[in-house]
C-alpha cells in the first residue's frame, strides 16, 4: 500500500477501534494487573498506557512531565525511546484512575482532531517514526502502535483479544512497508530470490517480496517464491514487533522452498525501534 491509498476514515476507524478495546480491557483490570511485568524490558501494563498517552499528547501540545530521565536502564537506547521513557516515568505514581481519565480525555480530543481533518491536511507531509511521509502514515503508524502495546497488555493480564478486525487489518498494511527493507536489508536476500508470507486467519493475507535492483512488495511473483513461509497473522505481527521468536511459534509456521532462507527472513522480521 503506498501512501496515497491510506484512506483516512478506515485508517481513524482503526485507530478508534483499538484505543477502544484498549479502555474496555483496562477498566476491568485489578491495581495489581496494571503493575504485571509485559514483555517489553523495564516496562509494566501501565507503562504501555502511559507511553501511548505521550505520543498522543505531543500530538495535542500538551507539556510533558519534568522528570530526569534515567537513562542508566538497559531499554533506552536512542531518543525515540528517551522521549518515551519521560512519559513512563513522569507518570509512574499515578493511580490507574488517573491514567484512565488522562487516556479518556486524550484519545477522544484526538479523535474529534483527525475525524474533522480534511484530506489536503491528512496528506500534509510530516515526519513520521519511518521517516518523511504524510500525516496518514503516521496516523497508520499510531495504529500499529497502539495495537501492538495492546496485544503486550492483553499478553501479560491473560486476556487474548481484538485479533481480527480493521486495526489489525491496518497493522499489516504498516507492516507491509517495512517488508522490502526487511527482506533487502536485514535478512540479505539476493538479487533473484523472492518470498510469499502466506498470512492464515480472519485477518490474514498473502505478501510477496521480490528482490531486483532492490527488494520491495509485489503484487504477484513470476514464477514459485524462492521460499514461501506460512503461518497465522498475529504471530508475525508479534515477530515484526520484535515481542518473541520464531521458535515461540514453531508449531504454527511452515515453509516450502528454501527453509534455511526462510530461517534467516524469520530471524530478521524484528524492525521496530
Amino acid at each position: 500500500m503506498t501512501v496515497s491509498q491510506i484512506h483516512k476514515d478506515r485508517t481513524v476507524d482503526a485507530l478508534a477501534s483499538t484505543w477502544s478495546s484498549i479502555r474496555e480491557l483496562l477498566g476491568t483490570l485489578t491495581p495489581e494487573q496494571w503493575r504485571l511485568a509485559t514483555v517489553l524490558p523495564g516496562w509494566d501494563v501501565q507503562a504501555n498506557v502511559t507511553h501511548i498517552i505521550g505520543t498522543e499528547a505531543s500530538f495535542l501540545g500538551e507539556p510533558a512531565p519534568e522528570v530526569e530521565v534515567d537513562e542508566s536502564v538497559g531499554h533506552v537506547r536512542n531518543e525515540i525511546g528517551k522521549f518515551n521513557e519521560v512519559w513512563v516515568q513522569g507518570l509512574d505514581s499515578w493511580s490507574p484512575e488517573q491514567v484512565l481519565a488522562t487516556f479518556d480525555d486524550f484519545t477522544a480530543r484526538r479523535l474529534e482532531i483527525l475525524r474533522s481533518m480534511t484530506q489536503e491536511e491528512w496528506d500534509t507531509e510530516a515526519m513520521t517514526p519511518a521517516g518523511k511521509s504524510t500525516v496518514g502514515r503516521f496516523i497508520q503508524i499510531r495504529v500499529f502502535d497502539c495495537w501492538i502495546h495492546e496485544q503486550d497488555i492483553r499478553e501479560a493480564v491473560g486476556r487474548p483479544g481484538h485479533l481480527a478486525g480493521p486495526a489489525v487489518a491496518v497493522t499489516l498494511d504498516e507492516v507491509t512497508t517495512a517488508l522490502g527493507f526487511v527482506v533487502g536489508k536485514k535478512a540479505k536476500m539476493t538479487e533473484g530470490t523472492s518470498v510469499s508470507f502466506e498470512l492464515t486467519g480472519s485477518s490474514g493475507r498473502v505478501i510477496n517480496v521480490a528482490v531486483g535492483e532492490r527488494a520491495q512488495v509485489v503484487d504477484s511473483l513470476d514464477g514459485p517464491a524462492t521460499v514461501t513461509i506460512t503461518m497465522p497473522a498475529v504471530p508475525f505481527t508479534r515477530l515484526c514487533g520484535g515481542r518473541a521468536a520464531s521458535a515461540d511459534f514453531a508449531d504454527q509456521i511452515s515453509m516450502v522452498g528454501d527453509e534455511a532462507l526462510g530461517q534467516q527472513i524469520l530471524g530478521a522480521l524484528a524492525y521496530t525501534i
